[in-house]
């Protein structure tokens, strides 16, 4: 189920009017959110019923084991456990036939068949679950009481595809709230950002990937250097408006139930440096690996310099890595962990002065930052990293040619950049003269829009890129 399909609204709409006539009574709103949220896994594998279950109850338990227990070698058992049971389920279910494979080019032994892949990746399940664990075990969060609560919690249906990824602690609080509202304000904004999502995915990005992208990645050799390089960049800004559309149609969705999630971007193509970018884009994503696992990895205090620096790589590795099984996604991560390292030691020998404001100072550092960025989706984009050699090698080809560039999609990749360095306050702006329209004007325009890009999408939408990680 899209969240960008017909299906998915009707199902949002249905789950809307259950839930509020339920809202005051705690135990049976909860109830009809955990229904949905088990519903959307069944839509997509009915092993889901029994893999999400079981492991959101073993976290359950595990941190009222936490919350009671006193001796640091048992806490610290428990939440490895949780630890292991999470990656072990991510190992099983999404890396395993990638293992399985390596195993079989490094022993040249045949490796056994594995069949236990599910077309929905567990990816942010399993790292949403571990927040919990981890954040009960650190003291940084209390232990949710509610086994339904946390059950709600752990597996919130708008969070599922592609997150973004919610902190359990952040989001039982709102669930366990007595006074439930959704105010006219509230509820403009979340059909702004599902009708500004559904603009993205299928005005921009779906576009963009089928009118050059697509054939670019699957065939780089019929196109020039110049056509290759568009693509690059097309691509670049089909992932921002495939996820970030995503993002606020997932939004949108939590906040008619009343629920309010993190934002996931920030005009992530101004940024000013790789560390910046890291800011800006994916920021539950940046956040997570950076208190989860950057500052639990070894050697942080350590008198040896050298720790802080390699860690970031390993963490901007395993980062690439839990995108998806394929050596691909460690190099992208690899480069972004070097650039990531490097920065901070010129930050550090330089004393980490303050960036000079002239414009065409931040001007220069925003450009060669995308394009290190927009060098590094090549490897993320790829099948594999012979194609990426190959979009390099054409690239490095230097042959001019825009045959295969059309008006359109140079018109489509003209607003998109357009509208994402529009400043912030253009935003604003729209979202308030949204949100002065009566909300019933609000909910027409909104299926106008619907039926309108549906119309226009006639080939329908395509699956959001990262519900495949």
């Amino acid at each position: 189920m899209l969240l960008s399909s017909s299906v998915y609204f009707v199902f949002l709409g249905a789950v809307f009017f259950l839930y509020w006539p339920l809202a005051r009574v705690r135990a049976a709103s909860l109830a009809v959110l955990l229904f949905a949220n088990y519903f959307f896994y069944a839509k997509w594998d009915l092993f889901y019923l029994f893999l999400i279950p079981a492991a959101s109850t073993a976290d359950y338990f595990i941190a009222l084991g936490l919350g009671r227990a006193q001796e640091q070698r048992r806490r610290r058992l428990l939440v490895a456990l949780s630890v292991v049971l999470n990656l072990g389920i991510l190992a099983s279910f999404k890396y395993m036939p990638f293992l399985l494979e390596n195993y079989t080019r490094l022993t040249g032994l045949a490796a056994p068949a594995w069949h236990w892949t599910f077309p929905l990746g567990i990816s942010f399940y399993t790292f949403q679950s571990l927040t919990y664990t981890i954040d009960v075990y650190r003291r940084d969060a209390k232990v949710v009481p509610s086994y339904l609560t946390h059950l709600t919690a752990v597996s919130f249906f708008c969070t599922t595809l592609a997150g973004p990824i919610t902190r359990v602690a952040q989001l039982a609080p709102q669930l366990e709230r007595k006074e439930k509202t959704l105010d006219a304000a509230a509820s403009g904004r979340a059909l702004f950002l599902i009708g500004l999502g559904l603009i993205k995915k299928l005005m921009i990005a779906d576009y963009l990937a089928e009118n050059l992208v697509n054939r670019v990645f699957d065939l780089p050799r019929l196109y020039t250097a110049t056509e290759t390089l568009i693509g690059v960049y097309g691509y670049a800004l089909q992932l921002y408006y495939d996820f970030s559309g995503y993002t606020d149609i997932a939004l949108g969705s939590a906040l008619l139930l009343g629920l309010k999630l993190p934002a996931n971007f920030n005009r992530p193509y101004a940024a000013e440096s790789v560390p910046d970018f890291w800011r800006r884009w994916h920021i539950s994503l940046s956040n997570w690996l950076r208190d989860y696992l950057y500052f639990s990895l070894p050697g942080l205090r350590s008198k040896w310099k050298v720790f802080p620096y390699a860690n970031l790589v390993i963490t901007m590795l395993l980062g690439g890595l839990w995108h998806g099984a394929s050596w691909n996604f460690a190099v992208w991560g690899l480069l972004h962990g070097v650039a990531l390292a490097l920065t901070r030691l010129w930050q550090t020998m330089r004393g980490n002065p303050k960036p000079r404001a002239a414009w065409r100072a931040r001007a220069a550092r925003v450009f060669f930052t995308v394009q290190f960025v927009c060098f590094a989706w090549i490897f993320f984009r790829a099948p594999e990293f012979s194609g990426a050699m190959e979009i390099l090698s054409r690239i490095g080809s230097l042959s001019v040619s825009f045959d295969n560039v059309s008006a359109p999609f140079a018109l489509v990749m003209a607003i998109g950049i357009l509208a994402h360095y529009v400043p912030p306050r253009v935003y604003d702006f729209s979202l308030r003269l949204y949100l002065r329209a009566p909300f019933y004007a609000q909910a027409a325009a909104l299926a106008l829009l619907v039926i309108g890009l549906q119309y226009i999408a006639a080939t329908g939408a395509a699956p959001f890129i990262y519900t495949r990680f």
